[in-house]
C-alpha cells in the first residue's frame, strides 16, 4: 500500500513550522480518536496515519530525511511507525491530556510498564560507515537506586496513603449535574506519597549509572541510519520490560571519497603525457588499491568505473560502483628542455596525421 505524503496527511504546507504541525495533528487526532469513534476502523486508520505523520514532521532529523528522500529514506533507517495505540498515547500523552482537560481518557496501567527508550548519537568516519565496524559506546542508564532498593523512601521510612485522595489517586469535582474525576495533584495519581524521600535518588527510586555496550555497525550505513538495541533503555516499572536504545548515526565526510547513494566518486590527477599516451596506475578503493587503465587521448574530467567497488547495500546484497574521474594537471613550472619539447610539439600539431 502506497503511503500518502505526510504534509498532505496533516494538511499543512512543507514550510509549516512546529506550532502549525502540532496544531494540525491535535485537530486530526481529536477528530479520529478511537475513544470518540468506537468500532470505526476508518477512524482508527486515520488516527494512526496522522500520528505517524506527526512523529516524523515534529522531529527535525526525521523531517529533514523525509524531505530529502521521502518514505524510502525513513524506511532505510528502520522507522516503521507505531505498533499500536498504546505507543501513540505513550509518546504524545501531553497532547491527549489537552484534549480532555482532565486526562487522556485512558488511565495509565497499574500493571507492568515498559521502561523509557533512549537515544544515542554516534559519529562514524566515512570508512567505518562504508565497511562496518564494531564499536563500544558508553551512556548513562536509569536503574533501581541501590540506596533505597528502588522504593524511593529513605531508610526506615515508607510510603503513606495520600490524605487528599485517600489512596484512590483521583479527586472529584462537581460542576452542575456532572461529577468530574481528575488525577490527584498531591500524589500525581499514585495514591500514596513519600514523607521522607531517598536523598540519593530524590524519591524517584532510580539513579543514573554509566554503562558500556558493544554496537555492531553494518556496512553501508549513512547519516540518519538508526540502530535499535533491544532492552538497553531504562528499566521498566512494576516488573515491566526495559526500554530500547536507539543509536542514531552521523557519518563524517571523507577527504578523498564522495558518496552518491551506494556509489562512490573520487578524482585522480594525471599528467598530460599520461592522458595523451595512455597509462596504467593504481587508485585507492575501499578494499585496497585497484588498477585502472586509461586509453591514449583521455580527456580531463573523463570517468572510469570500477564495478562492485562501492558501498555495500545495507538492506540487501551486492555493492555499488566506484567512479574514478581523471583530472589532467598542467605543470606550473617547466624546465628549459621541457619548454623546448613543448614548443616542438606545438609546431608539429596539424602537420602530422
Amino acid at each position: 500500500m502506497t503511503k500518502r505524503d505526510y504534509y498532505e496527511v496533516l494538511g499543512v504546507p512543507r514550510s509549516a513550522n512546529e506550532a502549525d504541525i502540532k496544531k494540525a495533528y491535535r485537530q486530526l487526532a481529536l477528530q479520529h480518536h478511537p475513544d470518540r469513534n468506537p468500532g470505526n476502523k476508518e477512524a482508527e486508520e486515520n488516527f494512526k496515519e496522522a500520528s505517524e505523520a506527526y512523529e516524523v514532521l515534529r522531529d527535525p532529523e526525521k523531517r529533514d530525511l523525509y524531505d530529502r528522500y521521502g518514505h524510502e529514506g525513513l524506511r532505510r533507517t528502520g522507522f516503521s511507525g507505531f505498533a499500536g495505540f498504546e505507543d501513540i498515547f505513550s509518546s504524545f500523552g501531553d497532547i491527549f491530556e489537552d484534549f480532555f482537560g482532565f486526562g487522556t481518557g485512558r488511565r495509565r496501567s497499574a500493571g507492568p510498564q515498559k521502561g523509557p527508550d533512549y537515544r544515542y548519537d554516534l559519529t562514524l568516519s566515512f570508512l567505518e560507515a562504508a565497511l562496518g565496524k564494531e564499536k563500544e559506546i558508553e551512556f548513562e542508564r536509569l536503574q533501581s537506586c541501590g540506596n533505597c532498593n528502588g522504593s524511593g523512601a529513605q531508610a526506615g521510612t515508607k510510603k503513606e496513603t495520600c490524605p487528599a485522595c485517600r489512596g484512590t489517586g483521583q479527586t472529584t469535582h462537581s460542576q452542575g449535574f456532572f461529577t468530574l474525576r481528575t488525577t490527584c495533584s498531591r500524589c500525581r495519581g499514585q495514591g500514596s506519597f513519600l514523607p521522607s524521600p531517598c536523598k540519593e535518588c530524590r524519591g524517584t527510586g532510580r539513579t543514573k549509572v554509566p554503562k558500556k555496550i558493544p554496537i555492531k555497525i553494518p556496512a553501508g550505513v549513512d547519516t540518519g541510519s538508526r540502530l535499535k538495541v533491544s532492552g538497553e533503555g531504562g528499566e521498566g516499572e512494576k516488573g515491566g520490560r526495559p526500554g530500547d536504545l536507539y543509536v542514531i548515526l552521523h557519518v563524517e565526510p571523507d577527504s578523498f571519497f564522495e558518496r552518491h547513494e551506494d556509489d562512490i566518486v573520487c578524482q585522480i590527477p594525471i599528467s598530460f603525457p599520461q592522458a595523451a599516451l595512455g597509462a596504467d596506475f593504481e587508485v585507492p578503493s575501499l578494499n585496497g588499491n585497484k588498477k585502472v587503465s586509461i586509453p591514449p587521448g583521455t580527456q580531463s574530467g573523463q570517468v572510469f568505473t570500477l564495478r562492485g567497488q562501492g558501498i555495500q547495500h545495507v538492506n540487501g546484497f551486492g555493492k555499488g560502483d566506484q567512479h574514478v574521474q581523471v583530472i589532467v594537471k598542467v605543470p606550473s613550472t617547466l624546465s628549459k628542455r621541457q619548454k623546448e619539447l613543448l614548443k616542438e610539439f606545438a609546431s608539429l600539431e596539424g602537420k602530422e596525421g
